[in-house]
C-alpha cells in the first residue's frame, strides 16, 4: 500500500510543476503533499498518480490518512475536471465517519521525511472522454495535508 522514502523521486515519476527544492521551500506549513503522474496514462487505461506528503518539520509530524489516497477511494477527497470545465463524477465509497478520528487514522512521518502512495485515478473517478484534466486537493481541512499546486495532465487516445 503506502510505502516510506527519503526525499528522493525516482526517474520514472513525471511531477508537475513543483519540483522537491520548492516543495521544501513552500510555506510554514509542517505537512505538505503534491500529487504526480506515474507513466503515461492513455486514455482507458489506468491514470497512475502517486501522492507525496512531507514532513518539514524539526519533529515527527503526523496527518490523518481519512481523505487521501491513503485510504484508497473512502471519500471524494479531489476535484477532478477536464478541459473544458466538465467534472469527472466520482464513483467510490462515501465513508460516515466518528470524531475524532481514532488513533489508526494518523500516518506519522520522521522529521525532515516523506512517504507517498500510489493509485489509479480510474478506479475513483469516471474518466470518459480524452484531453487535459485537472486534479485538486480538497480535504486539507480534515487530512491536515496542505496542497497548494493542481495537478495537470493530458490523456491521449
Amino acid at each position: 500500500m503506502a510505502a516510506c522514502s527519503s526525499n528522493k523521486e525516482t526517474s520514472t515519476v513525471k511531477t508537475d510543476s513543483l519540483t522537491l527544492n520548492d516543495t521544501a521551500n513552500m510555506a510554514k506549513e509542517a505537512i505538505t503533499g503534491k500529487f504526480s503522474v506515474v507513466d503515461t496514462p492513455k486514455f482507458g487505461g489506468p491514470i497512475n498518480l502517486r501522492f507525496t506528503v512531507y514532513n518539514h518539520a524539526d519533529t515527527a509530524a503526523r496527518f490523518c490518512k481519512w481523505h487521501t489516497p491513503f485510504e484508497r477511494f473512502m471519500s471524494k477527497f479531489l476535484d477532478v475536471n477536464l478541459e473544458d470545465g466538465a467534472e469527472a463524477q466520482y464513483k467510490g465509497a462515501m465513508a460516515k465517519r466518528m470524531m475524532p478520528p481514532p488513533a489508526d487514522a494518523y500516518i506519522t512521518i520522521k522529521p525532515g521525511d516523506s512517504t507517498f502512495v500510489d493509485f489509479n485515478l480510474a478506479d475513483g473517478y469516471a474518466i470518459e472522454k480524452p484531453g487535459t484534466y485537472t486534479i485538486k486537493y480538497n480535504a486539507a481541512p480534515i487530512s491536515g495535508v496542505v496542497v497548494k499546486n493542481a495537478l495537470q495532465f493530458n490523456l491521449a487516445k
